[in-house]
């Protein structure tokens, strides 16, 4: 007998194309033979949207973490980050159909979602792994706030009327002080996020690297710092900043910094697993999700691209 199938589905039940397109995979996993599995609180939502889909697996309650082989994610880079959390820590991929507007960690768009989800039941993708970081909030030595990221930590004031000042050091040596709007911690991953839009540069995400990037600062060294993957960042709020600060991890989770706290960023040893159906060089998924201009390109084809990768590949092994 052969072992049942879990297959989690996330969708953002807020907004009605992505409520329907839930509702639409979940059917096409019941027409497959499979019971598709929701996290508590979208599972309400998708059952008063459309009360043929029982029976609907709840994860936590009816299947466990680990007994998943795959997540599909409908939305945007929030939804996927969302999903991520719900993933934490098990090794299914997470395979994003994009309902939002840039969509960089999605690997399809909505008018691909039957295929892409006949895919998934095939097994036809490849996994890649995405580095994250573990952040934690120090306060005279004792640790008083643990979470994670797969995007960044960003440090940022609380008031918009006054700046911040901190502290930036690098593997425990202090790199500069200055005022400033806040700091980002990034991952290559989110070198195409809130990072991005801060000025730092964009990384490929196969470089393991840490990116330190100011935000709005008031000083003549604040450029963005991008060091090894075992090296350790940290932001200090200085005590001589009125009021306090405000940790962010990816958007999503948040804790308030009093002067004087210190958030310390490491790789962390758990990666996200993201679900590919074709190996699309890095390159091609950036002109696309940014609509970057390259007419005029006179170089090969993405076909002769490949054979020259191919032929590289095969003279390195010799």
């Amino acid at each position: 007998m052969s072992k049942e199938r879990h297959i989690l589905v996330v969708t953002h039940t807020g907004r009605p194309d992505s409520l329907q397109a839930g509702v639409d995979v979940c059917r096409q996993l019941l027409g497959a033979g499979l019971t598709p599995v929701l996290s508590s609180d979208e599972h309400g939502d998708l059952l008063a949207t459309a009360p043929d889909l029982a029976p609907i697996a709840i994860l936590g309650d009816d299947v466990g973490q680990h007994d998943l082989e795959i997540v599909i994610v409908l939305g945007g880079d929030g939804t996927i980050l969302r999903a991520a959390e719900l993933a934490r820590g098990c090794d299914a991929p997470l395979l994003g159909v994009n309902l939002g507007h840039v969509g960089f960690l999605a690997e399809a768009e909505r008018e691909d979602l039957q295929a892409t989800v006949e895919r998934a039941l095939a097994r036809e993708y490849v996994v890649e792994e995405r580095m994250t970081i573990s952040v934690r909030v120090k306060l005279d030595d004792e640790v008083v706030y643990e979470t994670w990221a797969l995007n960044e930590a960003s440090v940022e004031k609380a008031s918009r009327e006054r700046s911040m000042e901190v502290a930036i050091e690098v593997d425990g040596r202090p790199i500069s002080t200055f005022g400033c709007d806040g700091v980002v911690m990034s991952t290559p991953t989110g070198s195409t996020a809130y990072s991005f839009s801060a000025g730092g540069p964009v990384v490929w995400p196969t470089v393991e690297a840490l990116l330190m990037v100011p935000l709005s600062a008031h000083a003549l060294f604040a450029r963005p710092l991008v060091v090894g993957p075992e090296s350790a960042l940290a932001v200090e709020l200085l005590k001589r900043t009125p009021g306090t600060g405000v940790l962010w991890a990816d958007g999503r989770r948040t804790y308030e910094l009093p002067g004087g706290a210190r958030v310390v960023v490491r790789r962390s040893p758990i990666p996200v697993r993201l679900a590919r159906l074709s190996p699309r060089p890095f390159a091609e998924r950036l002109v696309n999700k940014f609509g970057l201009p390259v007419a005029g390109w006179r170089g090969p084809t993405a076909q002769e691209s490949s054979t020259l990768e191919s032929n590289a590949q095969e003279s390195n092994s010799l």
